[in-house]
């Protein structure tokens, strides 16, 4: 019985599909939108705020006799940009996360964009791909922003200096460069489930105020939880249970047992959720 061969499907001269929205491109247009000025405002003029609000209320730790890591806020310029990192790591950070990886495919579907991308062609898997890393990146240097401007701010008011401990003693400036690079480091790997939440939301959703919104919400439930004590040993599922392990950088001796533990839950978490959005993007009938 002799079968008829399918034709070869026609691809235009010179068209690659590895070579479609490169890189580059979906970063130029992702960095020209007004959320991600506004985002980039917002991470900057906090650690001003922070800077007025110690200069109007004096010491910061001299009303409590509790002994934390914002009580060595003006003790130095590397001290002034751990503080901020302490104050933005719970929640503020987690917005241009969210922002930056749940707008980036619901936007297209909301201009009705989306389908002229796929039509151009762009392969889905290379569209997705495009995105996330472009929304990887923003998220990435909006965390890197928030603590370089402190460290100039915190510099210029409070000098440059070792990094003071809470607990008594002080890194050089040396140590505690690198402590605050690994610092960076893992509060971006814990920030993973949540880019992980607003990407597979956005592929999903023609509407990103869903998907960021639904993020953020999500990130904050985990966190509500994380506080039920009542839990136990169920909260170590939680990547909100490790969110502050990167303190343990900011001691004396360095340490690594709980950072390792946070890291491995919150890729984890990311993998199945990046994995959720690919295979589902896959599947799904665009129309918009």
């Amino acid at each position: 019985m002799s079968t008829l061969a399918e034709p070869p499907a026609e691809v235009a001269d010179g068209y690659r599909a590895g070579r479609t929205l490169p890189f580059r491109v979906e970063l130029a247009r992702q960095l020209k939108r007004r959320r991600t000025l506004v985002m980039g405002g917002v991470l900057v003029a906090l650690p001003i705020i922070l800077l007025i609000a110690f200069q109007v209320g004096g010491d910061p730790g001299g009303n409590n006799n509790r002994v934390n890591l914002m009580d060595t806020a003006t003790a130095s310029g590397v001290n002034f940009a751990a503080v901020n990192l302490f104050s933005a790591a719970g929640f503020l950070l987690v917005i241009p996360v969210a922002l930056f990886c749940g707008d980036t495919v619901a936007s297209e579907a909301s201009w009705s964009s989306l389908r002229y991308l796929l039509a151009a062609p762009v392969p889905r898997a290379r569209l997705l791909w495009s995105k996330l890393a472009v929304g990887l990146t923003l998220s990435l240097a909006a965390l890197v922003l928030l603590p370089v401007v402190a460290l100039i701010a915190g510099t210029a008011a409070y000098g440059w200096g070792p990094l003071e401990l809470p607990t008594g003693g002080s890194l050089s400036t040396g140590t505690a460069a690198q402590r605050m690079l690994i610092v960076v480091a893992y509060i971006m790997v814990s920030q993973l489930v949540t880019a992980a939440l607003a990407f597979c939301l956005s592929t999903r959703t023609d509407a990103p105020l869903g998907a960021v919104g639904g993020a953020v919400f999500l990130t904050i439930i985990g966190s509500v939880l994380d506080e039920v004590t009542a839990l136990g040993d169920w909260r170590h599922f939680l990547p909100a249970h490790w969110q502050y392990a990167w303190l343990d950088a900011v001691r004396p001796r360095l340490e690594w047992t709980d950072m390792i533990q946070g890291t491995s839950v919150s890729v984890t978490y990311a993998l199945v959720l990046f994995a959720l959005a690919f295979r589902g993007f896959a599947r799904k009938d665009v129309v918009s």
